[in-house]
């Protein structure tokens, strides 16, 4: 029977028929012998059987033999009459299914002659066969219908082994689990279809009728648990074959293995890992875990127990359980979830309720903020998993510090971690429109318009579409305001009316609008809408919305008598329709832009900052409305600037006419900067549809433009003289002058201050927008503001106050520079010769505004000429230090933007110098320089920490004790500037704190080296005397003894 598959298997036949032949000596013929070699055919006919192939034709005729030296031709026949014994074996090799079944078939009925309880190795072999045959078959056989045949033989087969003449039934049932359990752990096929079937159904009914087959089945899924793979997709199928066993069960079995299963998470790594798997399986696959449906009510029933263990594996020491478990738990919370009666259970028991405040250890805001934060990226992404499932539970109670936590891993360094944070920050904006929720969604989803993966920008485009514009569109026609109010008059407070409008436009619409107008916001809001207007994805509706919503607010307003020019429209509105209107230019309504435009610029209302208040029947005096004169100057802007950019759709006429008006206001120099900017630009604007070619654009610009200019020149001009001339006459007047001719003085002096500060402010806008303009008269006059009062015996033989206007005046002394900066940048001729001038002032000037101005300025120099300012980058660098948190943290963030673009390059001083805003005393500086160092500078440059990790230990110490390391470039004021002297507890750890950010950044190598570098160059030195450790530096130097423990643990964890 050891020979060909087809004789094997007639072989066996053969043998089967004797034994079922009449009369035939059963006990004779059976041996185990015989029996073991009848079932070595059945494997080896499996086994040595061809693969399954698709049919192919064969050649029509053979290549013809080559003639070769020597009887070649002899050799060809040869070869022919070798091919032609390999295809007889072949042929022979082949067997018909049909022989097969019908081998089965008799052994079936074998089976019921011979007991096999007293040959147990033969039923053991017969076992072990029969688990192998389905894997070889499926390898082997083609045909899906001869494999279920061929399955349902071996199903008999196995059933007619489960009778009680063969043995004892607990022993056979086992040796049959442990035979199929290799096809239960393999990979989804048909041979694991059959195992788990004849488990799960023929084992089943067979133990509803044998204890010991039943006893053998219940432990069958414990046995498995020990067998299955560590691997992620095996461990996950045997999970999955596990709970196909598991559900067949009676349910007292079930809780058993519940129990073994408990037992598990608080065993091995491995086991602890499968449990939490079989928790959440069985927490989703068996019918009803917290006994919703059940009579008998009890606090501990089965499914919170498996709840508060995978809880509990949330915090297991290692990453890859309590990932497992956040992942297991989400996946848990939103398949309970689903029914209402589970809510109640799962806040109790995960501590979001009263409730279950005593049931975990700790409580899952807790965890979660926790986990938020892990080390672990796999960990961090399953917490904002579960975050997101659980938002269904919080009911409006959204932990703050929690929210907050998951807005700051929209900043995570890894994409996916990013993407898991927005989308759970999104569902609880989608699913609460309170103000915090709104709040921290607003200031960290929409910023990550600019994220370098680009599937995040779409992200954050497809979700403030549909989280903020489809929900202010669809606040839609709103109630039209009955007259008069519900309140008594006396009752009427700016809070009162906005409830009002709330209840017309509800789902936080207002709150919504408030926040998209903060100044953190609105940068990102505005690159929004540009994308969303370029990818032409903004719809007219939420233009037309936007109007409505004005309106109604006007509506409101005049409904309680109020007087319409103490009117303001809802925070937001009219800076979002102004962005909008760039690309739904005809969604917006000439009519509606002209009424307001025509409250919002009442001569009378200009320049009062007073609070407008109600004047009504029953409080005439106006008390109790507050209004918001910032807000009514925004909205100025705001509306002005939807006309600029609806203006292209204006008839000539109403256009001209706008432009004429907005010109008069321009002239008279009387608004706030920003209304200065918003009229210069409508004006350019306007001028396009007043001219019917680009050329006439360009020249009626620069004619109004000049107009300006010389006005602005006058303007400036008398108030230099004017300057100058009290300032003689001052020297003269030695009795003192009366009060009221003074305070008249005064008061015309102030007035003549502001007009000439707008005019300059003028100049300023008019050059960005037309850069050709000509301000060569300008540019003295404020080079002489800039100058005035200068120590210089050469500055001061020019014409012009020998008082400096930085104390007599010194908001037109900041203007002057920030209009002079905007010249230079339209003239580069100018620029080299002023930009020293610029870098002068920041050094020496004490005033944080115009610092923070004149850092800016030098940004913009910065790109514009990068050549003429890459010699200053050392200078600018100061502003790190600069006493004023702003300055230093405007200073950071510009020059981290012209690092990562490439105008200024990481070398010399400036990254030493970054170094400490890693322990600046404001914590938002801190926040910027741990992101810069730990994710931006690491990819963009990642050697830069271990190059210069030396040199930093030296500088921050402000170490010149060592020999090689005395510094003559730098003077030791700058020196200590940027060094962290001291030898005190608070210098060291701050000291500290920069090493360790460093070699975090480190690769493994990187710090094996610099291991080797602080030993030779600095322990190394000292004990060789080139470091001077008697100095208070150099002994902070020795510090590198705790670096050197660090890199050692670091190198240890490798």
């Amino acid at each position: 029977m050891d020979s060909a598959p087809s004789y094997s298997i007639l072989a066996s036949k053969v043998y089967l028929s004797l034994l079922l032949s009449p009369n035939s000596p059963v006990f004779t013929l059976f041996t185990p012998i015989s029996f073991l070699s009848f079932l070595r055919s059945l494997r080896r006919a499996f086994k040595n059987c061809p693969s399954a192939q698709p049919e192919e034709s064969p050649p029509s005729h053979a290549p013809p033999n080559r003639k070769r030296k020597g009887g070649g031709r002899v050799r060809g026949a040869r070869g022919n009459v070798r091919g032609s014994g390999d295809c007889s074996e072949e042929a022979s090799d082949t067997f018909d299914m049909k022989q097969v079944f019908k081998v089965f078939e008799m052994l079936v009925s074998v089976l019921g002659l011979i007991h096999l309880d007293r040959f147990p190795d033969s039923l053991k072999s017969l076992v072990q066969t029969f688990g192998e045959i389905p894997l070889m078959a499926m390898e082997k056989l083609g045909n899906p219908s001869s494999f279920n045949r061929l399955m349902d033989l071996c199903s008999r087969v196995l059933s007619e082994v489960l009778r009680a003449e063969h043995g004892e039934l607990a022993n056979t049932t086992a040796e049959v689990l442990k035979a199929l359990s290799p096809l239960i752990l393999m990979v989804k096929s048909q041979a694991r279809s059959f195992a788990l079937g004849f488990v799960t159904k023929r084992m089943t009914e067979l133990g509803n009728e044998s204890d010991g087959v039943k006893k053998a089945v219940v432990n069958f899924p414990r046995y498995l648990a020990q067998k299955a793979p560590e691997k992620a997709e095996p461990r996950a199928l045997a999970v999955d074959s596990i709970m196909e066993v598991v559900k067949v069960m009676d349910f007292e079995d079930q809780i058993g293995y519940m129990d073994y299963v408990l037992k598990m998470t608080q065993g091995k790594a491995n086991l602890r890992l499968l449990g939490v798997d079989l928790i959440a399986m069985m927490l989703m696959s068996l019918r009803d875990p917290f006994g919703v449906d059940s009579d008998v009510k009890t606090r501990d029933y089965w499914g919170t127990k498996c709840l508060e263990a995978l809880i509990t594996r949330c915090s297991d020491l290692s990453a890859g359980i309590r990932a497992r478990a956040l992942s297991s738990l989400a996946q848990v919370v939103g398949f309970l979830s689903s029914d209402d009666r589970n809510k109640g259970i799962l806040k109790e028991v995960m501590g979001l309720s009263e409730g279950g405040e005593e049931r975990p250890q700790c409580g899952m805001n807790d965890l979660l903020k926790n986990r938020c934060m892990d080390d672990k990226a796999a960990v961090r992404k399953a917490a904002l998993l579960l975050v997101t499932k659980l938002i269904s539970l919080l009911d409006g109670c959204f932990d703050g510090i929690l929210l907050k936590t998951v807005g700051m891993a929209c900043s995570d360094p890894l994409v996916s971690i990013r993407k898991a944070a927005i989308s759970a920050l999104s569902e609880a904006f989608r699913t609460f429109s309170d103000e915090s929720v709104t709040t921290e969604w607003l200031h960290s989803v929409p910023r990550l318009i600019t994220d370098n993966e680009s599937s995040i920008q779409e992200e954050c485009e497809n979700l403030f579409l549909e989280l903020v514009l489809d929900r202010v569109s669809r606040a839609g026609p709103a109630c039209a305001p009955k007259k008069g109010s519900v309140l008594p008059e006396s009752h009427l407070t700016t809070k009162s009316l906005e409830g009002e409008l709330e209840l017309l436009f509800p789902g936080g619409i207002l709150i919504l609008l408030k926040g998209i107008c903060d100044g953190e916001v609105t940068p990102w809001v505005k690159k929004l809408c540009t994308s969303l207007g370029n990818k032409k994805r903004l719809k007219p509706k939420i233009a037309a919305a936007l109007q409505n919503i004005i309106k109604t607010s006007e509506s409101i307003w005049l409904n309680h008598s109020m007087p319409i020019e103490k009117w303001t429209a809802p925070a937001g509105a009219w800076f979002l329709l102004s962005e909008v209107s760039v690309y739904l230019s005809k969604a917006v309504e000439w009519e509606f832009l002209h009424h307001h435009w025509l409250l919002l610029d009442k001569p009378g209302s200009k320049g009062k900052l007073q609070s407008p208040l109600l004047q009504g029947n029953a409080n005439e005096d106006g008390e109790g409305v507050e209004s918001n004169s910032v807000a009514w100057a925004g909205d100025r802007v705001f509306l002005l600037q939807t006309i600029s950019n609806v203006s292209m759709e204006l008839p000539a006429e109403p256009a001209a006419d706008l432009a004429h008006n907005l010109l008069k206001r321009v002239e008279k120099f009387n608004m706030h900067s920003t209304e200065v900017n918003a009229h210069v630009k409508a004006l350019r604007t306007l001028c396009k549809v007043k001219s019917l070619n680009p050329e006439e654009a360009d020249q009626l610009v620069m004619r109004w433009g000049q107009q300006l200019l010389s006005k602005a020149h006058e303007i400036l001009e008398k108030y230099i003289s004017d300057d100058k001339e009290a300032n003689n006459n001052s020297s003269f007047f030695t009795p003192p002058r009366s009060g009221s001719r003074k305070g008249k003085q005064a008061a015309r002096a102030s007035r003549l201050l502001s007009k000439t500060v707008t005019a300059v402010y003028t100049v300023g806008s008019l050059v960005v927008v037309c850069p050709a303009a000509d301000v060569s008269s300008i540019v003295p006059l404020l080079y002489t503001v800039v100058t005035s009062g200068n120590s210089d015996p050469k500055l001061n033989k020019l014409p012009g106050p020998k008082v400096s206007l930085k104390q007599t005046a010194p908001s037109l002394y900041i203007q002057a520079w920030l209009t002079l900066g905007k010249i230079c940048l339209a003239d580069g001729k100018l620029a080299k010769s002023y930009i020293p001038l610029f870098v002068q002032e920041l050094e020496k000037s004490d005033c944080a505004a115009l610092r923070n101005n004149l850092v800016v300025m030098m940004a913009d120099f910065c790109v514009r000429y990068t050549a003429l300012v890459d010699c200053y980058i050392a200078k600018i660098t100061k502003c790190l230090r600069d006493p004023c948190e702003l300055v230093r943290r405007q200073t950071f963030i510009l020059l981290s933007r012209l690092l990562q673009r490439d105008y200024v390059k990481w070398r010399g001083v400036l990254f030493l110098r970054f170094l400490l805003c890693l322990v600046d005393d404001s914590e938002k500086i801190r926040q910027l320089a741990d992101f810069l160092f730990g994710n931006i500078l690491k990819a963009k440059a990642p050697l830069l920490a271990y190059n210069s990790f030396i040199e930093a230990i030296y500088v921050l110490n402000d170490c010149h004790a060592h020999n090689g390391h005395n510094d003559s470039k730098n003077s030791r004021t700058e020196s200590r500037l940027f060094s962290i002297r001291g030898n005190d507890e608070r210098s060291r750890t701050k000291r500290m704190r920069i090493y360790v950010c460093l070699l975090k950044q480190m690769a493994p190598e990187h710090l094996l080296a610099t291991f080797a570098k602080l030993c030779a160059e600095i322990l190394a030195a000292a004990s060789d005397g080139m470091l001077n450790i008697d100095d208070i530096t150099g002994q902070s130097v020795l510090q590198v003894l705790i670096i050197c423990t660090f890199v050692d643990r670091a190198c240890q964890k490798m």
